[in-house]
Parts: C-alpha cells; structure tokens; sequence
C-alpha cells in the first residue's frame, strides 16, 4: 500500500465570538465553514475569568460531535505581558496566563496562543531571559494536555518575537520543552520585515523559520493580510488578498502540504460578515 499523496489545507476556520459559549462558537464556526477555530475563553481585557462549569465542557463537547470540528485553540489575554517591569503586572500575568492554560486542559483545548511579553524599559536580552523563566514555571505547574504557543507579533512597540531569533532564544532557554511551540501570524511577520509576497521570499521565510525554529514547533497559523507595508511593524489586519501581502502568499499558504493538518485561523476585521468571505477565498485559493 502506497503514501498517501499530501494533501491541501484541511483546518480553515477563524477566530469565533464566544458571546453565547464556546460550544456556540463552534457551532457558528461550523455553518460559516470552519474546520478550525481559535476563541477566548474568557474576556482578553480583564484578569479574571469565570470558573470552568461542567455545563460548559458537556455543551462543549456535544458541538464537537455535532460539528466535528476537533481543532480549537485558544487566545490568552492581551493583558499579558510575562517579563512586566513591575512586579505586580508579571504576577498578574503569570497567574492569567496560568489560569488560561489550566481552562483549557478541563475544556479539552490543546493550544494556548500567547503574544508573551513586551520588553518596555529593559534590553530584549534580558525580557527574554524574565519570558523563559516564567514559560518554564508556568509549563512545570500546568497540565500536560495543553501546550503553550509563542505567537510571532510584528515588533510594535517593544513587542518581543518579532523576530525568528527570538522564538529560538526562548525555546533555548526552556531547555527545548515539548509543551513550548509557535504560532505564526502572516501579517505579524510581514510587517516585522519577511517578504512573503513572492514565491522565493515565501520559501526563504519558511526555510528560515525551520532552520531556526523547526516546523515541527509550529502548531497554528494566524492568517490575516496587512494593512500596513512590509517593515513597518505596525500590526494591522487586513481581509485575505486586499492588503499589501496579496493573494499570492495565501495561494500558496493553502496549498502547503506542509501545514495539511496545521490550523489556519482568520483575525481579519468585521468578524460577523467577512469571516464567511474570507474563509470562502481560501477555499477557492485551494488548487484542484
């Protein structure tokens, strides 16, 4: 019996309002055509969260059987920021982050995407250095089905992990964790300076992540284009094929066998009547 042939992207889907649970949010994912979809599961402006009900695991699990829809993965508070100057800002994100991680192994959600942390008044070095130690204490103290995942940001502000460099000082520094991955965000890296626009920039990015990375460390893709130009690490989504990366990237995105089994989630704007849209484009990205 032969290899099976790889195949196109089989994990499409989008980030789903929770407003009404995150077994809805599935379900709404589902009739909009999702076979992936990333949620909060608790609101990304505040620290505390309501707690886990058996209610919500049981109304959680029904809309997977219901839809079938297995990959969900979740985003952590925009609050978070691991190496905070202050004291009281790291305590506060180590405990969100903590919590979040701990939500997801009762919800049965494998993947917790992080922006991590922003250096403010210190050197990266020594922000990375504050990140890791924190990521190592937070994977030692949470539970093992859940796996935490570094997401590439577009170097705004003080921003860390805008670069590849970044991802691999702190998966050096975690000592190579199993539970410690990457989710990479197209506009994100775009706007931190990778030309993905044409096919050899595309292929040079991607082989430049997995010599310093490892694509086997990349566990989800946010998928969003940009409003902003190449460089300017200004983070601003923009609808699939009407920024300044173009369609050609998403093309070629899409019909990577590499990321066959790797959930692609749009973060594009006006979430309620353009996610069914730019899911659709993708689908038709999709060659025959």
């Amino acid at each position: 019996m032969g290899q099976t042939d790889p195949m196109p992207a089989q994990l499409l889907g989008a980030h789903m309002s929770t407003k009404n649970g995150i077994g809805q949010a599935v379900r709404d994912g589902k009739a909009i055509g999702c076979t992936a979809i990333q949620v909060f599961t608790a609101s990304p402006r505040m620290w505390k969260a309501k707690a886990v009900t058996q209610e919500m695991v049981a109304d959680l699990n029904k809309a997977r059987a219901e839809t079938g829809i297995e990959a969900i993965v979740s985003h952590d508070s925009y609050l978070v920021n691991l190496c905070a100057p202050t004291p009281e800002i790291r305590d506060k994100s180590y405990e969100s982050l903590r919590d979040e991680l701990i939500r997801c192994s009762l919800l049965g959600i494998p993947y917790v995407v992080s922006h991590m942390g922003s250096a403010k008044d210190q050197t990266e070095d020594d922000a990375l250095k504050t990140t890791a130690a924190q990521a190592l204490r937070l994977l030692d103290e949470t539970p093992d089905n859940v796996m935490l995942l570094m997401e590439t940001t577009a170097g705004q502000g003080s921003s860390l992990n805008y670069r590849f460099e970044h991802l691999r000082t702190l998966l050096d520094l975690c000592h190579g964790h199993p539970r410690l991955g990457v989710c990479l965000d197209t506009c994100h890296i775009f706007a931190a300076g990778y030309d993905i626009r044409e096919e050899e920039g595309y292929e040079l990015t991607f082989l430049g992540f997995d010599a310093m990375v490892g694509l086997g460390r990349l566990k989800a893709i946010h998928c969003n284009d940009s409003m902003k130009p190449l460089g300017s690490k200004l983070d601003r989504h923009e609808h699939i094929g009407q920024g300044l990366i173009g369609e050609g990237a998403f093309r070629r995105l899409v019909n990577d066998p590499r990321f066959e089994t790797t959930p692609i989630l749009l973060e594009t704007n006006e979430a309620e009547t353009m996610h069914r849209v730019n899911l659709e484009r993708l689908r038709n990205f999709i060659s025959a």
